[in-house]
């Protein structure tokens, strides 16, 4: 055996096969010492006679995660990974690509420009650059449909999603699936590739699709589940050219990977990219540890609450469920049992795995019964009187260092703290329904709250797959305290002259999955008429209020589960309620509103500077660290397009001036609710942008 090294690639020959291991921890990223080593390790062999064929295997715990992110939104370093890929399919000598773990963007480009390729058992391969604004820019798009046709390339490129090894197997992404050793499985099957011509994907035709219509229904197809996102539908013009010959192709998918690289959109999924992986890093946080959870309680079988228990239960901890008495302790039981079966009639859970999570549930109607929990969470009814009530009964039955947290949507954390004689082990984790799928967790500290316990939080939301974000105590905490404003401004706008339908013909046309008075209708309009009449004390003398969604309230009309809201319900379709409509008008007529139109960018821009301006308040008052945490609350909980980055990112990519512009013109209009926000003020004087806040 002889053995050399260069950068991150390392060479082996091992009875005349030369094993070249990508050896650049955690995940073996494509950077250019990768791309040099593999350059260098594919010229060593060509003129190493003692060389028939080769292997590229990759080190740790994963063949390749893609492009080294250090690189991201930099000049390109030479060699580029096409020249890379180019040299590895040039070789005169088999080359065969051992994957476990993961081949994603690059790394699967990589494989693709090897002969042969083989997946160890749970394997996953996949093309996620969508996600990322912009599509493969070495090759995927042209060759992968060589590979296994243009129906399956499209849904892999167009989604981002991951194939597992059987799918890849059974698809031809993969040769083979190797069972126990896979460098040896590798060996092996590259022995028996010694003197065949290598397989050059290149070299062959893209199979023409059945259907002549195949690539624009494709593209409408794709164009209305990306909602504006431009990269998805991007690819599907890609995939299109791999028609052409191999040349002509590569040189048209490199030219609109180098359009989408530079667009906003990348820039805006960049800054999520980084942002989702920030906001777990709290400042000052860094030498507080988590304390030990393994036993979790939680109080309230409800909607929430059986949520709650059942992200706790995936995750690996035992529950103690508690409820006021034994039938809602069954319906409690019932409902995280239902949550279950929707995992099992997906296919991602077996009845036996139910059966045994299920079994690490217990039930009481006795606050004793938490004895032994490490964390207690709470979900009743959004009440402070209840909530401090049960706090208080907590105080007593919880062992000392357990940490008691609050699901509250809007309530003073402090208060509640208050009701106990430990508020520095209390906090908030609210949760966002349905509990168990939605991936936000605001992780929310009072004014006494302790950092281990914050650390603890933290520590809990990654064990259950959220985004955790902190936030401080204020009425709705960062996103219903945006929420609140975002709905205020539509809700102007329909007494000015739109109608709700308009609203959400808009918003969704800006990306959002649902419009605001089609999600109002879903949870059901009675939740924001008791915040409403909860608020009406405090609410500035000086603030326009609107009074439509009241009457229709009042009416009796509460949304789809009264089967009309703002929408008529009938048959599984939604059609606009003729007398909310009446309502609406009758409303502006009697304040002396005349009526005019909005149009689609009106509604979008004045409901993003809406969410922007209150983002810039609620950053300045600390209630958010930085504009990401901001940014990262709204898209993971509230729908907004990931691919605009979040609003304060949104902001940055239309210009802070532009926007401080307009928010004062719309302050003629309505000085009260459109006052600047001091912060945005400030950036702009200084020439500053909310990115400018985020650091690092």
């Amino acid at each position: 055996m002889t053995e050399t090294e260069t950068a991150a690639v390392g060479i082996a020959v091992d009875d005349g096969i030369a094993v070249i291991t990508i050896d650049n921890p955690p995940v073996n990223a494509i950077s250019q010492a990768v791309r040099q080593g593999l350059i260098d390790a594919m010229a060593e062999i060509a003129t190493n006679d003692a060389v028939e064929a080769a292997v590229i295997i990759g080190a740790g715990r994963m063949f390749m995660a893609g492009a080294d992110v250090r690189e991201f939104g930099k000049p390109p370093l030479p060699p580029t990974l096409p020249e890379t890929i180019s040299a590895i399919e040039a070789s005169e000598k088999p080359v065969v690509v051992a994957i476990h773990g993961v081949a994603l963007g690059g790394g699967l480009e990589i494989a693709l420009g090897c002969h042969y390729r083989l997946v160890a058992p749970g394997a996953k391969l996949g093309l996620p650059e969508v996600s990322l604004g912009i599509i493969p820019g070495a090759g995927g798009t042209q060759r992968l449909p060589r590979l296994i046709g243009f129906e399956a390339a499209l849904d892999l490129i167009t989604t981002g999603r991951q194939a597992g090894a059987e799918e890849a197997a059974q698809s031809g992404l993969a040769d083979a699936i190797i069972e126990g050793d896979l460098k040896q499985g590798a060996l092996d099957f590259a022995k028996r590739r010694i003197g065949e011509p290598p397989r050059r994907l290149s070299a062959i035709e893209a199979p023409k699709p059945e259907s002549p219509d195949f690539f624009a229904e494709a593209k409408a197809a794709v164009a209305r589940r990306a909602r504006g996102q431009e990269s998805p539908v991007k690819a599907v013009e890609a995939l299109e050219a791999a028609i052409l010959p191999f040349a002509e192709g590569v040189k048209r998918e490199r030219e609109i990977f180098v359009e989408l690289r530079g667009s906003d959109q990348a820039k805006a999924l960049r800054h999520a990219f980084f942002a989702e992986r920030a906001v777990a890093k709290v400042p000052g946080l860094d030498d507080a540890k988590p304390r030990d959870v393994a036993a979790v309680g939680v109080i309230g079988g409800g909607t929430m609450g059986a949520g709650i228990s059942v992200a706790a239960l995936r995750a690996g901890y035992s529950v103690t469920l508690i409820e006021a008495d034994v039938g809602a302790l069954a319906r409690g039981r019932e409902n995280i049992s239902k949550n279950l079966d929707g995992y099992v009639s997906r296919g991602r859970m077996t009845e036996d795995a139910k059966a045994d999570l299920l079994g690490k549930l217990a039930a009481s109607v006795d606050y004793g019964a938490l004895a032994d929990a490490d964390l207690v969470i709470e979900a009743v009814f959004e009440d402070m009187d209840v909530k401090k009530e049960v706090f208080a009964k907590l105080d007593a039955a919880a062992r000392p260092g357990a940490v008691l947290a609050t699901n509250t949507s809007y309530l003073d954390i402090n208060e509640i703290a208050a009701a106990t004689k430990r508020p520095s082990d209390v906090l908030g984790l609210h949760f966002f329904a349905p509990a168990h799928i939605m991936r936000l967790l605001e992780i929310v500290r009072t004014g006494t709250t302790a950092p281990d316990v914050i650390a603890t939080g933290f520590a809990v939301g990654r064990k259950l797959g959220k985004v955790s974000v902190l936030a401080g105590v204020c009425d709705g905490f960062i996103g219903n305290r945006i929420l609140a404003h975002f709905r205020k401004q539509a809700d102007y706008m329909v007494e000015d002259g739109a109608m709700p339908w308009d609203i959400d013909a808009a918003m969704e046309a800006f990306g959002l999955p649902m419009g605001p008075f089609k999600v109002m209708d879903l949870s059901g309009l009675d939740i924001s008429y008791a915040m409403r009449r909860r608020l009406a004390p405090t609410r500035p003398a000086e603030e326009r209020y609107v009074a439509i969604a009241d009457r229709v309230c009042e009416a009796g009309w509460l949304g789809r589960k009264t089967g009309r809201g703002w929408y008529v319900y009938e048959d599984g379709t939604a059609t606009p309620n003729p007398d909310a409509e009446k309502i609406v008008i009758e409303e502006s007529k009697r304040k002396g509103i005349t009526r005019r139109d909005f149009s689609p960018e009106e509604i979008q821009t004045r409901i993003l500077y809406a969410m922007i301006n209150e983002g810039a308040r609620i950053v300045e008052e600390g209630i958010a660290l930085r504009p990401l945490d901001v940014d990262m609350v709204e898209i993971m909980g509230y729908g907004f397009p990931r691919w605009r980055g979040g609003p304060m990112c949104a902001a940055d990519i239309i210009g802070l001036e532009r926007v401080l512009a307009d928010i004062r013109a719309f302050a003629s209009e309505d000085a009260y609710y459109w006052e600047a926000a001091p912060l945005l003020e400030r950036l702009v004087a200084e020439g500053k942008s909310f990115s400018d806040l985020n650091g690092g």
